[in-house]
């Protein structure tokens, strides 16, 4: 904006990340929302660097380097690579990532970076950022890297720290080819066991199978192929691993991690096992510290110095730990007031920094072991809100999310003063005349904080205005001209606690857009609308001036000006204190400040990013100079300074003449209140409670006048619970309630007058007859509230009815559906048959109907079988007719057939013989024909199930009528038994399940209006029929009076008839006449005679009802051994059903183990493929890299001939000088620097930069040689000059061939682990194919060895059972005839091998008495043999001939003894002339030592010169050497040869002339030895 000025950062504040990195040795940098602060720990001075791009994500840097790098936030990001101090961008590296980046490393030995991408690429990408070109990439599964850890001591080597995982990169490069290799570290378990993968089985086929035939692996068990086959584990398998939280690599390349649950691991690099050195769940103690204190979260970051480990997490403890072997030991903690999230070690390892949750930042010194000191106080959190102190220029304010309120000084950013207030804060508000704070919290309070001493905020006051969170509040704007604020606030509101309307005043107005924001400007409104992305200006008409008018309509607006800006909004408009300035800020983080008479010109910054949600709020200060913005999600606190240009400086003045003038306007109002403010004591919170408590009970107290008032005050709540409003609004009831009390007092008394006098007409109303009485609801006064609560029962009633109507239904409906699969499907339904005298009972085979595909199935199996069993017959009817016999009785055999299904109805002809099912297509169609013999044996036995039903109803009927004659003669005989009548039960009725009789329903049955209409009508019938039946019928009464009821006596009334009595047996006998007498006689006859028949009938009646009882006990005696025998017949049958059962299951377990092997065999054909593939591709790469060696060899090879060359032509190019000097020249030629070599990474890989610096410092050390005080005497200073040149470019020729021999030494290794995994690949091919192979055979085997089934009786397996389950795998099935027939020969053939033994044994014995005669004759023989020819081959010695010709054998003795004497008197002479001579050649020796050792001690001196030299050369001639040594060794090879045919040469002239000798020899020994055997020969 050319008529405004810039904007520029003044400073930054806040903590996004919880990321502090070393960018050199006492600097730390950390991302602050859009920008990277630069930290200096010890002069505490800041930096900021802005990001180029649209923020930033990942960061990372290097302080051995003094780099950092840093990802943007957009898609397809950048990242871009800064050098410090300079903080000069060297290169911006684009990448493939589409989203962005997890994780970014720096080396610290090379200009190498490593980042990991986010999804849904998830690559790991290796750059040189000084070119700028990518080197190698890597892609990962779908898990997002979150730490990438360079190797310090071999940056090849890099650890990839994943969510759940761990894994380690190695770099392998040849020349400019890089490639890249990840390992995955198979981390212990939550329990800190170590996981074993699964053994795949190898298949080669040794010639025996296992009782479930070949073991395959789980993947193929799954049926799982591919790439996901290799890394299925089942979930019976799959436990919790342990997570990475941090890693650190120690001096020995290994690396430690430290993982979330508390355990501490030690990985190496080279074999990627990991042992854990520390489990939190097992170890109890360690040395130095109780392990109690080490739990979950102690290992969240870790640090390496030296060989101590520091290690800080949750607890906010920092351990110094040193690690030996497997042991820890704690040497120091030092304990934290939070948590650890993060620990910095700076570049010398001089410092730690130890970051906190919060943003807290303590420097530590390990060598000092003094407490963490707090360096940096950067609270981390989003902000809320931003504002200015208002009557002080050089202070603003921030308040975050968690209630952190803190005061920044404008000038240098740093914090003067916070406060914690444990809240979550919503909003803020400076006051305009007095040094507080107002802050809105989500529980819906106002805190009060009195800012008078900056370095110590106060909370002074805290209410409570809503129950809910108060979102936004708005100090008032005003003049410094007019004077808007009241001392009094009493006329601002009413007695509800609302602003009255004298002080708020509203206006309407109509907009063509929705505006996001707002402000009012000098009769006109500014405004952001998100619609159209654009601030919008409107004027403010002059009809809406009138505040009833404007109030009651809307007023439109006419749009005076747009202007495009913020892309991403909505966006927040502010104005600047003297109205002139329009200050917006959006989402997109972009600020934007112009005037409000001119929008178009503006001048912007990006102060936030976009991608972390932009900017949430931000002011002007009091002076209009600055402005300071708030990130939303970033935590940034952005101060910027706007810098007026020379055409802007009467705006910037009476910008300043504004904040002054309004200073002074409330100067005097300011101090007033300030000093009430020191005045006011610091809000305590649990004094409040307390009077609040108090309040409350004294206002209950005075307000306990009755039972009714009591309950209208009680409504209101306690004091303590209200809210501000709410205490005004009860000031206002008590208000009210005092003013009407003797009205609510009259109310009261007439209503319970009337209540009385309704009792009392209710207590007369109970005492009338029911005719009088009135009902219940025509005493209640208030009609209208009964119809409401009688509507309100009838809509509950009638909810609930049509929740258990829906209930019902849902009921009904799983009821059909239960019926239609088990009931209506099936064919056969399921019952039972119990037996009639025991609990015996038996059940059927419930059956469903066959299916039309299960039909068709079987249809067309059976008719494949038919043509097969046909073809088959046609083919054997060359066969002799006995063979086929006995192979139709060997198939018919149950103990082959494997089951005894035939005998009970299952059978089916067209079943395959189970020694010839092989082929998967028999194995299935055998299913088939199975289930069909089930089907079969089932429906069989349920016929004769259905035969016994029939005949147990038929016996119950039976029954039934025998119990029924039997009760007629036990009512004529007068006997009250109760008899036993058998009925069926509710298993053999299954369908009484599914109806309910009336006798089960326990409940009144609900009936609808219509329901009961028609039970009336059915009521009313039947009273007409009963009473039509009552009508009278006299024959049917005179029947039954005068005979019973029937027309003829039966036989069984006998014992119902009585003989009539006369009359005259009331008068007494003697009154009797002779015709009385006489019909008294006969009167006894024939009562005597029907008692008798009455007696005979009796018996005849017992007996029958007897014999009626004994048939029912024999009949239902017989019913129960029919059933046995059914049950019998039903256990064979399910033991038939079981056998094909288990067939099936031994078929489908067949089909299944096919399908495994199938699997696997497509499984390691992919394998394969992929394996060949793979070993094409190493086998292109490799010819190239071969390529590429040859070609450096080549290049090597030149550069060592032109070293060469320079030395021999050195005497050449020095021809001018004298030979004395030239001799010196070479010495001085040859001669080096010695130069402090400090073994690093740059020398184990190669830097470029590491070389260079290398030849750098050799030639530093070379300028001391080249000093003229090292020049030989009488040289020309030219020719030293020349000399002096010559050699640089000698050492120069050194550096270059060690440096390329070196790197060749790299290319070569790099070739070699290339041919190693081109080998490895073939190995692996041909393990594939040989695998493969093996598998071939073993299912070719299993479908051979086919599994059988055989039926034994007890007694003929002869295999001993061990176990529950025999292992028959090496038992052998043969006939039991043959069995018989071999154990009859066996008998036969032992009693004939016992009679043979006992005749070999009695003639064995005369045979070993002869041999042993024999061998004694021999022996014999032997020894007179030994002695004539030990007779015979006597040497005739010289003594022996002097001893046979002597006579006199004792002075032979003589002369031989004085002898001895002699010599050994010249012996001992001899001896000791000998050990004078050895001590003279001892002191000899011993002179020559001492000599030597003095020779030797200064030749050790020279051997540390020579080795360095000696050192430095051998690399070279050993690679230089390498044709020269073929050559070498071809000529030694040469004269190998021909030494060794020479001495085969000589060797053979010698054994010739040994012959020669030997022969002569053998003359002369015969010449003066004759022996015994030549004179005497045989």
């Amino acid at each position: 904006m050319d008529a405004l000025g810039t904007l520029e950062v003044r400073w930054v504040q806040g903590f996004t990340r919880g990321t502090f990195t070393f960018v050199e040795k006492e600097t730390v940098c950390y991302s602050c929302g859009n920008f990277i602060v630069f930290f200096n720990v010890k002069t505490k001075a800041r930096r900021t660097l802005q990001s180029p791009g649209s923020g930033i994500g990942t960061f990372g840097a290097s302080g051995h380097r003094r780099c950092l790098a840093f990802s943007d936030l957009k898609l397809k990001p950048s990242i871009f690579v800064y050098k410090y101090p300079e903080l000069e961008l060297v290169n911006e590296l684009k990448g493939t990532s589409e989203l962005g980046y997890t994780a970014l490393s720096l080396c610290d030995t090379g200009p190498y970076l490593v980042c990991a991408s986010y999804k849904p690429d998830h690559t790991i990408t290796l750059w040189n950022w000084e070119s700028g070109f990518p080197l190698c990439s890597q892609s990962l599964f779908e898990e997002d890297v979150t730490a990438l850890v360079f190797n310090p001591m071999n940056w090849c080597q890099i650890g990839v720290v994943k969510s759940k995982s761990l894994a380690i990169l190695n770099i392998e490069r040849c020349d400019n080819y890089h490639m890249m290799k990840l390992s995955t570290v198979e981390l212990p378990t939550t329990e800190g066991l170590k996981m074993e993968r699964e053994s795949i089985p190898s298949h080669v086929n040794n010639g025996k199978l296992t009782y479930l035939g070949p073991q395959m692996p789980i993947s193929a068990i799954a049926g799982l192929t591919g790439d996901r086959a290799d890394f299925f584990v089942p979930l019976s398998q799959i436990k919790a691993r342990l997570c990475p939280s941090a890693i650190c690599w120690s001096t020995s390349s290994d690396l430690y991690v430290g993982c979330k649950e508390g355990f501490l691991i030690c990985v190496n690099p080279e074999t990627f096992h990991a042992s854990v050195l520390f489990n939190p769940t097992t170890d109890t103690t360690v040395a130095g510290e109780d392990l109690t204190l080490m739990q979950e979260g102690s290992f969240r970051s870790i640090a390496l110095q030296d060989c101590n480990l520091f290690a800080g997490g949750k607890e906010g403890i920092l351990r110094n730990i040193q690690i030996k072997g497997n042991k820890l030991e704690v040497l120091c903690t030092w304990v934290l007031d939070e948590n650890i999230s993060n620990i910095c070690l700076s570049p010398n390892g001089d410092v730690l920094l130890l970051i906190s949750n919060t943003g807290h930042v303590y420097r530590f010194n390990p060598s000092l072991k003094e407490k963490p000191v707090k360096v940096l106080d950067v609270l981390c959190g989003d902000l809320v809100a931003v504002a200015p102190l208002l009557m002080d220029n050089s202070i603003c304010l921030s308040i975050r999310e968690a209630g952190d309120l803190q005061l920044w000084a404008l000038d240098d950013g740093l914090c003067v003063g916070s406060i914690s207030l444990q809240t979550h804060v919503t909003s803020m508000a400076c006051c305009l005349v007095a040094q507080y704070v107002v802050i809105g919290t989500v529980t819906g309070h106002l805190l009060f904080v009195e800012l008078t001493t900056i370095q110590k905020p106060r909370l002074v006051h805290k209410v409570q205005l809503y129950h809910v969170s108060i979102d936004h509040l708005v100090r008032q704007q005003v003049d410094a001209e007019t004077d808007l604020l009241r001392s009094d606030s009493a006329g601002c509101m009413d007695a509800h606690g609302c602003l009255s309307k004298d002080v708020f005043h509203s206006s309407l107005y109509e907009l063509p857009h929705a505006l996001s924001s707002c402000v009012l400007a000098t009769n006109k409104i500014l405004g952001y609308c998100q619609q159209r992305n654009a601030l919008q200006s409107f004027i403010i008409p002059e009809s809406a001036e009138n505040p009833l008018i404007s109030a009651q309509e809307a007023v439109p607006l006419i749009l005076e000006n747009e202007t495009r800006c913020h892309v991403l909004g909505p966006a927040f408009l502010q104005l600047s204190p003297h109205q002139t300035w329009l200050g917006t800020i959006g989402r997109d983080g972009l600020l934007r400040i112009c005037e409000t008479s001119n929008m178009e010109s503006s001048a912007q910054l990006q102060c936030h990013s976009c991608w972390q949600g932009g900017a949430g709020s931000f002011c002007f200060t009091t002076d209009c100079q600055s402005l300071i913005t708030a990130g939303l999600r970033d935590g940034a606190l952005v101060c910027t300074r706007l810098r007026l240009r020379i055409s802007g400086a009467g705006k910037a003045k009476a910008a300043t003449r504004f904040s002054q003038l309004l200073a002074d306007s409330f100067e005097s109002l300011f101090s007033a209140e300030n000093t009430f403010l020191t005045k006011m004591p610091e809000w305590d919170s649990q004094a409040h409670t307390r009077c609040s408590s108090f309040l409350a009970g004294e206002v209950s107290l005075k307000g306990k006048m009755s039972h009714e008032a009591e309950e209208e005050e009680n409504c209101f709540g306690s004091p303590s619970s209200q809210t501000w409003l709410e205490r005004k609004l009860d000031v206002v009831l008590q208000e009210e309630a005092q003013r009407y009390t003797e009205s609510k007092k009259n109310l009261r008394r007439d209503i319970m007058v009337l209540r009385d006098s309704i009792k009392g007409l209710m207590e007369e109303n109970e005492r009338l007859t029911d005719i009088e009485k009135l009902e219940q609801q025509e005493f209640n006064l208030d009609l209208e509230e009964q119809q409401r609560l009688q509507l309100e029962g009838e809509q509950e009633v009638n909810r609930v009815r049509k929740e258990i109507e829906m209930e019902n239904l849902a009921k009904r409906y799983q009821r059909e559906v239960l019926k239609r699969e088990c009931w209506d499907s099936m064919q056969v339904k399921g019952k039972a048959i119990k037996a009639f005298h025991s609990e015996n009972e038996v059940r059927n085979y419930p059956m469903k109907e066959r299916t039309k595909q299960e039909t068709e199935e079987l249809r067309r199996v059976e008719s494949m079988r038919q043509i097969e069993q046909t073809d088959s017959q046609l083919q054997e009817q060359d066969v002799d007719t006995e063979y086929g016999n006995k192979k139709e009785e060997m198939t018919a055999s149950p103990a082959l057939t494997g089951s005894l299904s035939a005998l009970y109805g299952g059978i089916n002809l067209y079943l395959y013989d189970q020694f010839k099912l092989h082929i998967r297509e028999q194995k299935i169609n055998q299913i088939t024909l199975l289930k069909d013999v089930i089907y079969r044996v089932k429906t069989a036995f349920n016929k004769e199930f259905e035969a016994i039903y029939k005949q147990k109803v038929q016996e119950i009927n039976r029954i039934r009528e025998k119990n029924k004659r039997v009760y007629q003669i036990m009512a004529e005989l007068d006997l009250s038994e109760t008899l036993w009548e058998p009925g069926l039960t509710d298993n053999e009725c299954p369908e009484r399940a599914l109806t309910v009789s009336d006798s089960e329903i326990k409940v009144e049955k609900y009936l609808t209006p219509e329901q009961k209409a028609k039970e009336q009508k059915l009521r009313e019938e039947e009273e007409r029929h009963r009473l039509a039946a009552k009508s009278v019928n006299t024959r049917d009464q005179a029947l039954s009076v005068m005979m019973g009821g029937v027309l003829e006596v039966k036989k069984e009334d006998v014992l119902k008839m009585e003989v009539p009595q006369p009359e005259f047996l009331s008068k007494p006998e003697a009154q009797w006449t002779e015709d009385e007498r006489k019909s008294f006689k006969e009167y006894e006859k024939r009562a005597k005679e029907l008692s008798e028949e009455k007696e005979k009938y009796r018996k005849t009646l017992e007996t029958e009802m007897k014999k009626l009882q004994i048939s029912i006990k024999e009949a239902t005696q017989m019913f129960d051994d029919k059933l046995a025998k059914l049950f019998e017949r039903k256990v064979k049958s399910g033991m038939a059903i079981y056998q094909e059962e288990l067939k099936i299951a031994n078929l489908v377990h067949s089909l299944q183990t096919e399908e495994e092997i199938l699997t696997r065999e497509k499984q390691l054909s992919f394998k394969l493929e992929k394996a060949r593939f793979l070993r094409s591709e190493l086998g292109d790469d490799l010819k190239k890299h071969k390529e590429i060696v040859d070609v450096f060899r080549e290049v090597y090879e030149n550069t060592v001939a032109e070293d060469k060359l320079l030395d021999k032509g050195f005497r050449k190019e020095f021809y001018d000088v004298h030979a004395n000097i030239i001799d010196q020249l070479y010495k001085l030629y040859k001669r080096r620097p010695r130069v402090q070599r400090i073994k690093t990474q740059t020398e184990n890989n190669q830097f470029k930069d590491g070389s260079t610096n290398g030849l750098s410092q050799m030639l530093k050390a070379m300028e001391e040689l080249d000093a003229p005080e090292n020049m030989p005497e009488g040289l020309d200073s030219d020719v030293w000059e020349r000399f002096c040149l010559a050699r640089r470019t000698k050492v120069e020729s050194e550096q270059g061939v060690k440096l390329k021999a070196l790197k060749l030494a790299e290319m070569q290794a790099f070739l070699v682990k290339r041919i190693e995994e081109e080998e490895k690949a073939e190995l692996e091919i041909k393990t594939l194919i040989d695998e493969m192979n093996g598998l071939s055979d073993l299912k070719l085997k299993f479908r051979l060895d086919s599994m059988v089934q055989i039926v034994l009786q007890q007694g003929q397996v002869e295999v001993e059972a061990e176990e529950f389950i025999a292992d028959y795998s090496n038992a052998l099935l043969i006939n039991r005839k043959v069995v018989e027939d071999l154990n009859s020969t066996i008998k036969a053939l032992g009693e004939q091998k016992i009679g043979i033994m006992v005749e070999c044994k009695d003639f064995r014995k005369g045979i070993i008495k002869q041999e042993w005669e024999h061998r004694r004759m021999c022996m014999q023989l032997e020894d007179l043999r030994n002695k004539a020819r030990s007779t015979q081959t006597l040497r005739i010695t010289q003594d022996i001939q002097e001893y046979l010709n002597e006579t006199n054998n004792d002075n032979r003795v003589s002369k031989q003894l004085v002898a001895m004497d002699k010599t050994i008197v010249l012996q001992k002479t001899t001896y000791e002339k000998k050990i004078e001579n050895c001590k003279k050649q001892i002191k000899n020796l011993d002179r020559q030592v001492a000599h030597m050792q003095e020779k030797n001690q200064a030749l050790d001196a020279k051997l540390a010169q020579m080795e360095v030299e000696v050192a430095e050369r051998r690399i070279i001639f050993e690679a230089v050497a390498l044709s020269e040594n073929q050559e070498a060794e071809y000529e030694k090879n040469y004269q190998y040869i021909i030494q060794r045919k020479k001495l085969l040469n000589i060797g053979r002239a010698q054994s010739e002339e040994i012959l020669v000798l030997r022969a002569e020899l053998e003359k002369l020994r015969m010449k003066n030895f004759p022996s015994l055997g030549e004179i005497y020969p045989n």
